[in-house]
């Protein structure tokens, strides 16, 4: 099975559920991340099943930037069909360093690159200043 992985902020962390099934005892919590879409934002909910992955989850609060690495399970319940995103692994995004830009300095200007006896390109300075309305549309 593949694992996915996405990267955003915690939103929202729900309440805690647990309980008693036919193999033992369970405890599950979901949780809001939002993540970047293109130029838009958008939302997922995952369960975080387990002791372990609600007390990894408890490592971070609301607003906190992590990856999350899971699992997407599908079940059928009633003729519908139900999916659930179930986390693995959460950890912190290492966020960089603003990073500070080098100065800039100045290339030396390349001569003109001529090809035997041709005659360097035209430049900007060789362009007629007047175009007039000669445009074709």
């Amino acid at each position: 099975m593949a694992s996915l992985e996405l990267e955003g902020k915690i939103k929202m962390k729900l309440t805690p559920q647990s309980g008693q099934s036919a193999r033992g005892q369970w405890v599950r919590q979901d949780f809001v991340v939002e993540y970047p879409d293109g130029n838009f934002t958008s939302e997922a909910c995952f369960s975080a099943w387990g002791q372990e992955r609600v007390d990894e989850l408890g490592k971070f609060g609301v607003g906190a930037s992590v990856k999350v690495s899971f699992n997407v399970k599908a079940r059928e319940y009633s003729g519908k069909w139900y999916n659930d995103l179930r986390v693995w692994r959460i950890s912190a995004v290492q966020t960089s360093a603003p990073q500070v830009e080098a100065p800039q300095t100045t290339a030396p200007q390349a001569a003109p690159l001529t090809v035997g006896n041709a005659a360097p390109p035209p430049s900007f300075s060789d362009m007629p200043v007047d175009l007039g309305e000669d445009l074709p549309f």
